[in-house]
């Protein structure tokens, strides 16, 4: 067993079912939740957990799960990372909380610099430590009117940026994150996003990048003015919306855009980022250098940390005192951002992503082969997703990929569903997990689906 797949316990890396799942402990464990928590706080995969590493979550149970959700692309270093662990238990010894606001510390500072050299563009840039992903949009948003001096925001159809005020005005989908939690923040704006699969299928020809783009401006142009225009905010592959890869030269060309007029162009690689897509960043694959970015999930290896870093001129434009938070760049997970980090680059993370993603999507295309309801696989490195659609159609087909999730859980392999349809599965395993178990994993899924479909 490698180290990356030890993780925190010395993990078995193999699947192994003893009881069904959930089993009876957590079963008992849902009861008191359900006593004890809020309905709106969900658990699609109630297995409760009592450790995890490499590619295998072990639940109270006694069952060893193959983890094919990273908990939504955060362990993508892998769950317990030891370079993870060993900085923050370091860390832990020496002191907690200080503020970084009042007594500053120097691995803010050191997270900081890691993030202004790893981020696109060889231009000054700065870096200020959050929270969590909407907080580090929310923030992008408050740095780009402050900068611009403006106030509209242009964001997308299927994006997803959180569920505060204003990060739930800019995400697309009602059901479950916007409905009945109105009114929202004001002057945020929707655009047409480049969805190829669906484009092309309605236009009955390829849409262009350039052509998905001159939709966006020429909404831009007549209906908000781009002179109002403070922030374009997009996911270079969006997340929650179902994986959507837009068309090359579509993300170039509102690049193009917004600096052509005074816009501020901001990259959410908040899931896309970090390896996961086989570059660190997923803005890197058409070559672009966003003005923000914003960061989280992947960056401190599961412990709370975002970020927003840009160009040093619209960073600095914020008045002194007007960014920060009691917890934000916490010492801890500002330690073990710095061993996530390391891991990224010492381990050749990046270059396994992009393995893992030739692994996946060959056992996809294989399965594609005998299932129409496939409709497209798309995705880049281990950032991958299947949309599946009633045969011979376009028509989202949600009831399949709930079917084969659960299927899957009951087998011991965790997936997520997710699509503006609910209709899209994705494949976000963590970067330490053996072929073996993706192999594993794909063998329950594909007799899932033959089973399911009666082939």
């Amino acid at each position: 067993m490698s180290t990356l797949e030890k993780g925190g316990p010395a993990l078995p890396q193999e699947r192994k079912v003893v009881t069904s799942i959930p089993g009876p402990k957590s079963l008992e464990l849902e009861a008191r939740r359900g006593k004890a928590v809020p309905a709106g706080v969900g658990a699609s995969f109630p297995a409760y957990v009592v450790a995890a590493g490499g590619g295998i979550i072990k639940d109270i149970d006694g069952n060893q799960i193959i983890d094919l959700g990273s908990g939504i692309a955060v362990t993508t270093v892998g769950n317990s990372n030891p370079r993870v662990v060993q900085r923050a238990k370091d860390q832990l010894d020496a002191f907690t909380h200080t503020c970084a606001m009042v007594n500053p510390y120097e691995s803010y500072i050191e997270v900081a610099e890691a993030l202004n050299r790893l981020t696109p563009g060889d231009h000054d840039k700065r870096s200020v430590l959050l929270n969590s992903g909407a907080e580090a949009v929310e923030n992008a948003v408050k740095i780009a009117r402050s900068y611009t001096k403006r106030d509209a925001v242009v964001v997308f159809d299927h994006a997803y940026h959180g569920r505060t005020n204003l990060t739930m005005a800019m995400t697309a989908k009602a059901k479950p994150y916007k409905t009945g939690f109105g009114p929202f923040a004001g002057e945020v704006y929707r655009a047409p996003m480049s969805y190829p699969f669906r484009d092309n299928f309605a236009a009955n020809t390829k849409v262009s990048g350039e052509e998905a783009a001159a939709r966006v401006i020429a909404m831009i142009d007549n209906q908000i003015g781009g002179e109002n225009v403070a922030a374009i905010v997009i996911e270079p592959i969006q997340g929650e919306g179902g994986f959507i890869v837009p068309a090359e030269g579509f993300l170039l060309a509102l690049v193009e855009y917004a600096h052509a007029n005074g816009i501020v162009f901001v990259a959410d690689e908040v899931q896309a980022g970090f390896a996961r897509t086989g570059k660190m960043f997923a803005c890197e694959w058409e070559g672009i250098v966003p003005d923000l970015i914003t960061t989280a999930k992947g960056i401190a290896g599961g412990l709370p940390l975002s970020a927003v870093t840009g160009r040093a001129e619209i960073m600095d434009a914020v008045p002194g005192g007007g960014l920060g938070g009691t917890y934000g760049g916490n010492p801890t997970a500002c330690a073990a951002a710095l061993g996530a980090i390391e891991s990224y680059e010492q381990d050749g993370l990046a270059d396994r992503a992009l393995e893992l993603g030739e692994l996946i999507v060959k056992r996809l295309e294989k399965m594609q082969a005998s299932h129409p309801e496939l409709g497209e696989l798309r995705g880049r490195g281990a950032m991958q997703a299947v949309e599946f659609v009633k045969a011979g159609t376009m028509e989202p087909n949600a009831e399949l990929a709930d079917k084969l999730a659960a299927y899957a859980a009951e087998r011991g392999v965790l997936v997520l569903v997710t699509g503006t349809f609910h209709s899209v599965i994705r494949f976000l395993p963590p970067l330490s997990i053996s072929d073996a178990l993706i192999n594993d994993a794909f063998d329950v899924l594909e007799a899932g689906l033959d089973e399911i479909l009666g082939k």
